[in-house]
């Protein structure tokens, strides 16, 4: 594995890698590898597109490493299943008195990313009213809180995921064209681990690894019979599913 925190270098295609925590042996990861320090280089936004569990959050960790602004704060935050007066409280904080139980002033994720990062996961859930406030941020980098009347100013990288089409939600009318294209500048799509099963025995031996040492476990390999189980499966879960197997 590289121990530097570099992508492989060209013509090291075939050779297992460990990125930034993210392990692969397959050319359509190192191509990612590739791509994500040139995308750490550039301050434009970023959309990384595929499955649950295919590792979206390590890849934008990875560009936030990379990137000149890799001493600023790395925020997340999940949109999915979250009510909305909650999300929007979270992603902006709110005032004082703004709403029963806002006994103080909150500050919100985008003004504790200020100076870094923002990791917005499972974007396509963003009602269309918190869109309009995050297409503010975007093109004037600056917002309000809930209940406030004074503008914040953020200088903060968005990166975005999404496990679902956003160009069909757009033309669906359920997200905003404006914001797709602000948010769609850089795109990075993660194969699931069914098109690259020839990662499932790299990351196996890994996890198995991991686990053996975190349980203190004398484990060391993995069956031939184990393997051609593993992979024969399809993994709808994905790398997070193969993880949960072998621990």
């Amino acid at each position: 594995p590289l121990t530097e925190r570099r992508a492989p270098a060209r013509g090291a295609k075939d050779t297992p890698a460990n990125f930034e925590g993210i392990v692969s042996v397959s050319p359509e990861m190192h191509k990612i590898f590739d791509l994500i320090p040139k995308a750490a280089a550039s301050k434009a936004n970023v959309l990384i597109t595929g499955e649950s569990g295919t590792g979206k959050e390590l890849v934008a960790r990875a560009i936030h490493n990379h990137s000149p602004i890799k001493a600023g704060p790395f925020v997340t935050m999940n949109c999915g299943g979250v009510p909305e007066q909650l999300l929007e409280s979270e992603l902006f904080g709110y005032t004082k008195g703004s709403f029963t139980g806002a006994v103080t002033d909150k500050i919100g994720l985008f003004q504790a990313a200020d100076g870094g990062t923002i990791f917005l996961d499972e974007i396509g859930d963003l009602s269309l009213p918190l869109q309009v406030k995050l297409l503010r941020i975007v093109q004037e980098k600056s917002f309000k809180p809930v209940g406030g009347i004074q503008e914040i100013k953020v200088d903060v990288r968005i990166i975005s995921a999404t496990n679902i089409d956003l160009e069909e939600r757009v033309m669906n009318g359920a997200f905003r064209e404006d914001l797709f294209y602000r948010l769609n500048v850089i795109q990075i799509r993660i194969p699931p681990l069914r098109e690259r099963t020839m990662d499932i025995p790299l990351l196996a031996r890994h996890f198995l690894k991991k686990y053996s040492q975190e349980q203190g476990k004398e484990i060391r390999t993995i069956s031939a019979y184990a393997l051609q189980v593993l992979m024969e499966y399809t993994f709808p879960g994905n790398v997070r599913e193969l993880e949960n197997i072998v621990e």
